[in-house]
C-alpha cells in the first residue's frame, strides 16, 4: 500500500516548504492531494514534486501560476521518455531484420528529416 502524508507530515519533511506555500501549490494546481479519511494527503510523489516546487520558485523565482506551465512541461517530458523507454524494449525484441529496417528508417529520417 502506498504511504501518504498529511500536510503537517509534508511541512516537516521539507525545508522549504510551509503551510502557506503549499497552499499556493495546491491553489495553482500543480499537485493535487488525494482524499482521505483523515483529510488531504500526499504520496511519495506529490512530496518530491513539492520539493522540486520549492526549488524552483526559489532559484528560478516562479511563481505559483508559472510553475504550472513549467510542471505540466516537465511531466510531458517524462511521459514521452517512459514512451521511449517502452518503444526501445519492444524494439529490441523484434528479430534482427525488423530492427535492422527500423534503424535504416531512423537514419534517414535523421539525414533527410523525412520518412
Amino acid at each position: 500500500m502506498a504511504r501518504h502524508y498529511s500536510e503537517t507530515e509534508v511541512v516537516a519533511i521539507l525545508d522549504d516548504l510551509d503551510r502557506a506555500r503549499l497552499q499556493s501549490f495546491v491553489s495553482a494546481q500543480v499537485v493535487t492531494p488525494v482524499v482521505t479519511p483523515q483529510g488531504p494527503a500526499f504520496t511519495e510523489a506529490d512530496v518530491a514534486r513539492l520539493q522540486l516546487l520549492c526549488d524552483l520558485s526559489e532559484f528560478y523565482d516562479l511563481r505559483p501560476d508559472s510553475l504550472g506551465m513549467v510542471m505540466s512541461l516537465i511531466d510531458q517530458l517524462n511521459t514521452a521518455r517512459g514512451d521511449m523507454r517502452a518503444l526501445i524494449q519492444a524494439v529490441a525484441s523484434e528479430p534482427d531484420e525488423v530492427r535492422g529496417r527500423i534503424m535504416t528508417y531512423v537514419r534517414r529520417v535523421r539525414v533527410t528529416g523525412q520518412g
